[in-house]
């Protein structure tokens, strides 16, 4: 069985290449020439640059890849972009280049059996922030930022086309070894501050990288699985306080200050950070898209049709991921 993985180079696909290995697949790393290969560097692994931004470079580039390797039987679409200096590019990179890949795909004849888009708990936008409902797959799809509206033209793409089957997931907050955004929380949390964003606490899910490649390829081999789509999170939910108090416990701070920062500041900080970033041609962590995500309170999820039509069941509740996490961030000297 052969099974391509788009964004190869990035935090989520090289756990996806590693459970693709381990599983036996004949394994191809989408990457870009410019992109980094340090976490690639089993030699069982293929390599392919796709041309995502021409769809007649890439229909031409696929069909010279059939003739003489054969159609991918699975596809990973894991490519994208999450933060950027012009929003416009998250358009243009998660959205268009999805549509020109599955159109070039089908033109080139390298339908694969099942098509998986990785996409986002963002596609859907703010939930019910009064009784904390957790969102549900049948919720109308709004998204407030600029990243999540692309994430949802993606998806659109995946759902409107006939050419194959495909399945949606929706990750809420991947962490684990190597990831850079909550590694920032725990080296926060190990020099003894903890800041969190507005009064009202933030209800959050989490998921390991490890469980969300697992869920991946449930989806992929379980063959009733067609045309569906689900969130994915361990199940559990947790707030931005007990998240802190939790790493505080395992890295045995005894001393953390704990501070919640209000909303408005959190507000002029972001608008002054995008500001700077545009000054320096550089994308900034904090930027206003960013923070209408610091802003939403409600980030729970209803993962019922994950766990029964999947069996997910996860091997990382967020205690051990993050005990795990923590330890390979003091062995590569990142703590």
């Amino acid at each position: 069985m052969k099974i391509l993985i788009t964004g190869a180079s990035g935090f989520i696909g090289g756990f996806l290449v590693k459970e693709a290995l381990r599983r036996g697949y004949e394994t191809w790393a989408g990457v870009r020439a410019t992109s980094s290969r340090e976490n690639l560097q089993d030699e069982r692994i293929h390599f392919i640059d796709l041309k995502y931004n021409n769809r007649e470079a890439l229909t031409a580039q696929l069909k010279d890849f059939v003739r003489e390797q054969g159609a991918w039987d699975y596809v990973i679409h894991n490519a994208g972009l999450t933060k950027t200096l012009d929003k416009q590019n998250f358009f243009r990179i998660n959205a268009e280049n999805t549509h020109n890949f599955i159109e070039a795909l089908a033109a080139a004849g390298c339908k694969p059996k099942k098509f998986l888009l990785m996409s986002s708990l963002s596609s859907y936008g703010r939930g019910d922030e009064v009784n904390f409902r957790p969102i549900r797959l049948d919720d109308p799809q709004q998204p407030d930022t600029a990243y999540g509206k692309s994430k949802l033209e993606a998806e659109n793409y995946v759902r409107n086309q006939s050419h194959f089957p495909y399945v949606i997931l929706r990750p809420t907050g991947v962490y684990g070894p190597g990831e850079k955004d909550y590694f920032m929380e725990i080296k926060s949390v190990k020099s003894g501050f903890d800041f969190a964003v507005g009064f009202i606490p933030q209800r959050i899910t989490f998921v390991y990288v490890k469980d969300l490649a697992r869920v991946a390829f449930l989806a992929l081999e379980n063959e009733t699985i067609l045309n569906r789509h689900y969130f994915v999170a361990d199940g559990d939910v947790h707030t931005d306080e007990s998240f802190a108090r939790m790493i505080q416990d395992i890295i045995k701070k005894r001393h953390v200050l704990h501070a919640r920062i209000p909303l408005g500041l959190v507000y002029v900080a972001c608008h002054c950070s995008e500001w700077i970033g545009k000054l320096l041609n550089k994308s900034m962590t904090l930027n206003t898209d960013k923070y209408i995500i610091l802003k939403q309170r409600n980030w729970i999820c209803d993962v019922t049709p994950l766990q029964e039509e999947l069996g997910f069941t996860p091997e990382y509740p967020l205690r051990k991921g993050l005990e795990e996490s923590i330890e390979w961030y003091c062995k590569e000297g990142w703590l």
